[in-house]
């Protein structure tokens, strides 16, 4: 198969979506793989690196889109990129479909087989490719949380670990999941008193016999969200409803509940976020204020570190991509069940249920299209 990876061109998106060592584990199957000229330098991966694993580079993204049965990124395809879809082409990369339906309505359109990473689902309900970005996400959304406290961020002027004869902040997560455990390891480790909710008593049983003393677990409902809220200094949104749009579970009234300096970080931001205030922004300008409250809404937190967030993803993402590769979406899909579940967009027709109810798009049952 003729593998392509375009450079990512989100704004400041540095990750890539193959590693020189899975370069070379494609081209060592033999498939071709065509790199982008700069594609890996964001995440430390010169040219030469590819060329040694036996990629080819290509001058233009134009020339990898139109040479390669099968695209390889890291974000979604965004609007100068969509012309360059075509009918049949495999694109396998995150997508979050149902809280983007220009970009739904686009693949449609293009009639390219769209494989999303974050929907690929293993019969445990794990989403191995969506759990080391979730991963990175978690540690980072405490990281940030931390640093925008700060009063020259524009925050309340909390440490969240504290010092001694100085109480700790207060820390407060939506969700038990990949993210809200990372979120919450993190925050603990700095000392912080942690809060984690979740609507899972078996999740919640399982993150009190994992999780240090300083974090207590709630059951998630309305009245111990708005009691959380005004406690906290940090709240992290990590709720995930694979596929489909995040409920908003903090709303813009709450914030007048909350102390004039806290901050949101809301990783479920590009699944519509699990708070009603938030809205994407990037790295070049990742905050803004609302009702005196700073919110963080990155919508690929994961690209700020993306050396980290590249090998990552790449462990993750390539066992998939090999078997794609050798066998065709079609009987690769077949054969594998997690990787059948990642099927969202297939030559026009909507195979996933999220995706169909966000939009109210018919959908098609996927046995159809295999």
């Amino acid at each position: 198969m003729i593998i392509g990876v375009p450079k990512e061109i989100k704004t400041n998106e540095n990750r890539v979506a193959l590693s020189p060592a899975g370069a070379e584990t494609l081209v060592g199957q033999g498939h071709t793989v065509f790199v982008e000229q700069g594609a890996g330098v964001g995440s430390g991966f010169p040219d030469e690196a590819y060329v040694a694993a036996g990629a080819k580079p290509l001058a233009t993204a134009d020339e990898v889109w139109q040479r390669a049965e099968m695209i390889m990124k890291v974000k979604e395809p965004i609007a100068v990129e969509w012309p360059r879809m075509r009918k049949g082409q495999v694109i396998y990369t995150y997508f979050h479909f149902a809280a983007a339906e220009e970009l739904t309505r686009a693949v449609i359109a293009s009639g390219a087989v769209a494989i999303a990473y974050e929907t690929v689902q293993l019969p445990s309900g794990e989403l191995p490719l969506l759990t080391p970005m979730s991963e990175v996400a978690g540690r980072m959304a405490v990281q940030q949380g931390a640093k925008y406290l700060e009063k020259v961020f524009g925050g309340n002027g909390i440490l969240l670990g504290g010092v001694p004869g100085v109480a700790p902040g207060e820390v407060m997560i939506i969700g038990g999941g990949v993210v809200g455990i990372n979120a919450a390891k993190m925050a603990a480790g700095l000392g912080a008193h942690v809060t984690i909710l979740d609507i899972s008593l078996d999740r919640l049983r399982y993150l009190a016999d994992v999780l240090p003393a300083n974090v207590d677990t709630l059951y998630s409902n309305r009245l111990n969200i708005l009691d959380a809220v005004e406690r906290s200094d940090l709240v992290v949104g990590a709720v995930l409803l694979p596929g489909a749009k995040a409920p908003h579970l903090v709303k813009r009234a709450d914030l007048k509940r909350m102390k004039p300096g806290s901050v949101i970080v809301d990783v479920a931001v590009d699944q519509g976020g699990c708070v009603e205030t938030i809205r994407p922004t990037t790295h070049e300008n990742p905050t803004y204020f609302v009702d005196g409250i700073l919110h963080y809404g990155v919508a690929n937190m994961p690209g700020g570190v993306p050396r980290t967030s590249t090998l990552a993803l790449t462990n993750a993402t390539l066992p998939y991509g090999v078997k794609l590769a050798r066998d065709g979406w079609r009987a690769a899909c077949k054969a594998d069940g997690a990787l059948r579940r990642g099927l969202n967009v297939v030559e026009g027709k909507v195979v996933y249920p999220g995706v169909a109810e966000a939009f109210q798009l018919p959908l098609v049952d996927v046995a159809t299209v295999l």
